[in-house]
């Protein structure tokens, strides 16, 4: 599964990079709406899933990955017809790394406002989103003793862009006991930044007991 994911990484790096109409929107994205340099897209490794169902899927499968564990990865979904397709279509794409530095899942973002905006890998043999942290193989090798809890993973990637490279976040969940435990092992402060509205500010008074 990891080796499926490292393969999807490139894949997914190579069609941002790529020559064509839907490649040149994802990199506006990026570099434009998201204001990213071309070095925080490399550092995260940072791609784009095309417009069409199966382009993940024969990439895999020249590289000898079999179709029950295409399925298990969690980027990889059957049809009713009995077809193999990429759950990720025409979204900007991000990584998801562990603290030992493998790719782990994947969250998909939309180009624009339609619903639903993102769409995250779901649980797998290798990926427990109550055990992870976005970022943290990057923030453990600052210099900094306090870290800073983001809301979510575009956060994270504009702070570290802006020097904040002690920034973290949780993935597509409310902070969890297990989150605190990790955070622990590496640092004994904690900022909490999440959004000002209301569900941030429920977000952080709940994540407050439990740091």
């Amino acid at each position: 599964l990891l080796e499926i994911n490292r393969c999807a990484a490139r894949y997914f790096y190579e069609n941002l990079n790529a020559q064509t109409p839907e490649a040149a929107l994802a990199r506006k994205y990026w570099k434009e709406k998201r204001g990213l340099s071309d070095a925080a897209i490399r550092r995260f490794g940072l791609g784009y899933a095309p417009n069409e169902g199966f382009g993940l899927v024969n990439y895999l499968k020249r590289r000898g990955f079999q179709d029950d564990e295409l399925e298990h990865s969690g980027l990889i979904r059957r049809s009713e017809r009995g077809n193999l397709y990429t759950i990720f279509r025409h979204r900007v794409m991000v990584p998801i790394i562990d603290v030992r530095g493998a790719i782990i899942a994947f969250g998909g973002r939309v180009l624009d406002d339609s619903k639903p905006k993102y769409i995250n890998s779901p649980e797998t043999m290798v990926y427990h989103k109550s055990h992870t942290l976005f970022a943290l193989n990057i923030a453990k090798k600052s210099k900094s003793k306090r870290y800073i809890l983001c809301e979510g993973y575009m956060d994270v990637i504009s702070m570290h862009q802006a020097g904040f490279k002690n920034s973290v976040a949780s993935l597509g969940t409310a902070l969890t006991t297990q989150h605190a435990s990790l955070l622990k092992r590496y640092t004994d402060e904690v900022i909490l930044t999440y959004d000002s509205d209301g569900a941030g500010i429920k977000a952080a008074l709940r994540a407050i007991p439990m740091l």
